[in-house]
């Protein structure tokens, strides 16, 4: 039993990094402590607890939790610190040895970060870390979290069985795993009760979903579907392989399922998909797409690609580049490939220079606004439904269309958490959005 009372007129900090499932959950970790009476800090506000989560998918990535770790406890001097996340299942010695740094939590134990609070007493020297080897998670920690009033979050799997060659999560999230449909439901009509409109679903190969419980990824999207009082569902990410025909065709014609698909390619070449150990090819990736595109005409199709992995030489890249040009995309989100200890990667030959992975990746993120840009300018003057959402303080109102295009307008209170039909007008100063020409119609 923990003793709450320990908690009175606490407050506490998060700092997040990395994909949305660690933002759902460390939206789920913030509830779990404000329901034990522990208040989010305001803005400037002295902290008693720090929570970070971490990732670990770049060597980036863990360098900027650790400057994380080492400005939170410069802000919030004497305050308890706890890390958790990709980071701390993968390196927990090194992050416990932090300076200031109180307890590390590995991926399983997300949900009992209450219990180690402990008193709050600052320890002496090296934290305590409390990691299950991966081989021997089998847990999955619930999540389904409010990233504002709009939006909610809900983990439906975790884990991953694909090991390709370049990434650690496998070895930082453990097997896939996820619970069963009828739990996910309940969440997400919990969600509708509390007035979100909107839900992402989120997981580490969401694709996957079924393989402990012996469903199927296309049921669960079935069964939200039918969930009344949520207006719109996201698929945040899922593998080419595992997108169905089946699956693409129900959303087609669901009641809430929005035409706004995120479908990682990694690689613009056979070569260096193979290398990476992938399960499709370019052939296969290049059908699917096309799929999409016959179901789903306007739909916003997000891409990932990692450039600079070894063995990509300077003609295979030109490949890539030359087959992700011809796909008809909406945008892309391109990372810089980083070393990763342990991983199967590091035996292949072909290393590629810092500064030619640079300029690569200056050659995608050209490409991929091109193409946002292009599929933006499609939609001008049509008619289009927005969920607009609370603005930041001076700022204008934004909000999304069904097929994800941003699209800003004067603040206007009455708008917030509702769906607005609009005519869509040409772009903002910076042309991150387009604007709103013409209200036609509001809740």
């Amino acid at each position: 039993m923990i003793d709450t009372t320990l908690f009175k007129d606490k407050k506490a900090v998060y700092y997040t990094l990395g994909c949305k499932l660690n933002f759902a959950e460390t939206s789920t970790i913030e509830r779990t402590l404000q329901e034990a009476g522990i208040r989010t800090a305001r803005r400037g506000e002295q902290a008693d607890i720090c929570i970070i989560n971490s990732c670990a998918v770049t060597q980036e990535a863990e360098k900027k939790c650790r400057q994380a770790i080492h400005k939170l406890i410069r802000r919030h001097p004497g305050a308890y610190v706890v890390v958790t996340g990709c980071y701390a299942q993968l390196s927990p010695e090194k992050l416990a040895a932090e300076e200031g740094v109180d307890v590390v939590l590995g991926i399983d134990k997300k949900g009992d970060v209450l219990r180690h609070l402990g008193s709050l007493q600052k320890r002496e020297g090296a934290g305590e870390w409390f990691v299950q080897p991966t081989k021997d998670v089998r847990r999955f920690v619930p999540s389904c979290s409010r990233g504002d009033r709009t939006r909610y979050f809900l983990k439906v799997q975790d884990g991953c069985d694909y090991f390709c060659t370049y990434c650690t999560i496998p070895y930082a999230r453990g097997r896939s795993r996820n619970p069963q449909i009828a739990d996910l439901v309940a969440q997400a009509r919990k969600a509708a009760d509390e007035g979100g409109r909107e839900i992402v679903i989120t997981g580490v190969n969401i694709g996957d979903f079924g393989k402990t419980t012996g469903e199927s990824f296309v049921s669960l999207v079935k069964a939200l579907d039918a969930v009344e009082g949520i207006d719109r569902y996201r698929i945040s990410s899922i593998e080419p392989n595992l997108i169905t025909d089946e699956i693409i065709e129900y959303i087609s014609s669901s009641r809430s399922f929005m035409p706004h698909l995120h479908i990682p390619l990694q690689a613009g070449s056979d070569e260096v998909l193979k290398l990476m150990h992938r399960r499709y090819d370019t052939a296969f990736f290049a059908e699917k797409i096309a799929t999409v595109r016959r179901l789903l005409p306007d739909a916003f199709i997000g891409v990932d690609v990692i450039v600079g992995t070894r063995g990509e030489t300077d003609e295979l890249f030109q490949k890539a580049y030359d087959f992700i040009k011809s796909l008809d995309i909406s945008q892309l989100h391109v990372f810089s490939y980083s070393e990763r200890p342990g991983t199967q990667a590091l035996k292949i030959d072909g290393a590629v220079a810092p500064a030619e992975k640079q300029r690569r990746s200056r050659m995608l993120i050209e490409l991929s606004e091109e193409k946002r840009i292009a599929f933006y300018e499609r939609f001008i003057g049509r008619e289009a439904t927005v969920l607009f959402e609370k603005p930041r303080p001076e700022a204008p109102m934004g909000g999304f269309t069904e097929n994800y295009i941003r699209v800003e307008t004067e603040c206007n209170k009455a708008f917030i958490n509702k769906t607005v039909r609009v005519r869509l007008g040409g772009f903002n100063d910076d042309r991150s959005a387009l604007t709103v020409a013409e209200i036609i119609d509001s809740e």
